[in-house]
C-alpha cells in the first residue's frame, strides 16, 4: 500500500500544476487593477498608480510573474505576501483553512447522522409514503440553489425570530456556545446539499443488497429484516457511500465559498471571494491551490478507505 500512496502522492503534483496555470491565468484575464483597488480611497495621481504596480511586480511579464509565485510556493513562503494588507500568505491562508476544515467535519458528520438512517428507512420500506416523502425531501433540497438557501435562512432568522449569528467567530477554544451558534447553520445549509447524494446511495445499495442471495439466507437462517440491513446490507453499502461522500466532497468545498460569504465566517470561501474583489492575486491563487491539493488528499483518503471496509481491496497488485 505504501508504494501506492507514494505513487498517488506524486499524481497531485501535475494536476496541482495543471490547476495553478489555470487559476493564474483566469484571474489576469478578469477586469480590474489591484493598484487602482489599493488606492481607491486615496488621492493619487496616475505616476503614484503606475510606480505602485511597478513595486508589486504586476508590469512584468505575466511568464515572469507565475515563476515568481511558484517559486514562493514551492520554497515555503507559500505565494509570498498579500498585494492589499502585505500579510504573509501562508498565515492568512492557514487561518482560514482551519475554519473550513472544521466547517466541513461539521457538514459531514451532520450528513451523515441523517442520510443512514433515513436511507436505511426508505429501503427497509420502499414504495411506502415514508419511503417517497424521503426521495421527495432529498430531490427538494438538491434542487434549492445555496445562494438562496442562505439568503433565505438568513432573513427567517432575522424577520422571524429577531436573532442573528454572531459577527465575530469564536474557535471551539475560546467560547464554545458562540462557535456552535455561528457554524450549525452554515454546516446545517451544506449538509442540505451534501446529505442527499448520500442517502440516494445508500438507499439504493441496500434495496440491491437486500434482494441478493446471501440476504435471503440470512432470513432463512432466522435472522430479521433489521439484523439483515445491520450485519450484511450496510457493510456491503459503506464502499459506495464513502465513494460518493468523497466525489460530492468538492462539490461541499464550492458550496463553502457562498455559505461563508453569506453568514461571514473567516474561512478560505470568503476569503477569496474578498482577495478576488479585491484582484489580490497571490491570495487567490494560493488559497486555490490549496482547495484543489485538499480535495485530491480527500480522494487518496477515500481510495485508502476502501482498503480497511473492504479487506478484498489490494493496492499493491494495482500499483504494480
Amino acid at each position: 500500500m505504501t508504494r501506492y500512496i507514494l505513487r498517488r502522492i506524486v499524481l497531485i503534483v501535475p494536476t496541482a500544476f495543471a490547476a495553478s496555470l489555470l487559476i493564474f491565468f483566469v484571474m489576469r484575464a478578469l477586469p480590474g487593477d489591484v493598484a487602482l483597488a489599493i488606492l481607491a480611497d486615496t488621492p493619487h495621481t496616475v505616476e503614484i498608480r503606475d510606480a505602485l504596480r511597478e513595486e508589486l511586480g504586476l508590469n512584468d511579464p505575466l511568464l515572469t510573474q507565475y515563476l515568481r509565485w511558484m517559486a514562493s510556493m514551492v520554497t515555503g513562503r507559500f505565494g509570498g505576501a498579500s498585494l492589499e494588507t502585505g500579510e504573509p500568505i501562508g498565515s492568512i491562508v492557514a487561518g482560514q483553512l482551519s475554519v473550513t476544515a472544521l466547517l466541513a467535519v461539521y457538514t459531514v458528520a451532520a450528513s451523515l447522522l441523517v442520510a443512514v438512517p433515513l436511507g436505511v428507512a426508505a429501503a427497509m420500506r420502499r414504495g411506502t409514503l415514508l419511503d417517497r416523502t424521503v426521495q421527495g425531501l432529498a430531490g427538494a433540497s438538491l434542487a434549492v440553489p445555496s445562494v438562496f438557501a442562505s439568503l433565505l435562512l438568513v432573513w427567517v432568522l432575522l424577520r422571524l425570530f429577531r436573532w442573528s449569528p454572531p459577527i465575530i467567530y469564536s474557535t471551539p477554544g475560546e467560547d464554545i456556545l458562540e462557535h456552535v451558534e455561528i457554524m450549525v447553520w452554515p454546516a446545517l445549509l451544506l449538509a442540505a446539499a451534501y446529505l442527499p447524494h448520500l442517502l440516494r446511495v445508500t438507499r439504493a445499495r441496500l434495496i440491491d443488497v437486500l434482494r441478493s442471495d446471501f440476504a435471503e439466507a440470512a432470513r432463512a437462517r432466522g435472522l430479521s429484516e433489521l439484523g439483515v440491513v445491520v450485519r450484511h446490507a450496510l457493510p456491503n453499502a459503506m464502499l459506495a457511500l464513502i465513494t460518493v461522500a468523497g466525489l460530492q466532497f468538492g462539490t461541499l468545498v464550492s458550496g463553502a465559498l457562498v455559505v461563508e460569504t453569506v453568514f461571514g465566517l473567516p474561512g478560505l470561501g470568503r476569503g477569496i471571494v474578498h482577495a478576488a474583489l479585491a484582484r489580490d492575486y497571490p491570495v487567490v491563487q494560493s488559497a486555490a491551490v490549496v482547495l484543489v491539493v485538499l480535495v485530491l488528499l480527500v480522494n487518496l483518503l477515500v481510495d485508502l478507505a476502501y482498503a480497511v471496509v473492504d479487506p478484498r481491496v489490494h493496492y499493491e497488485r494495482r500499483a504494480s
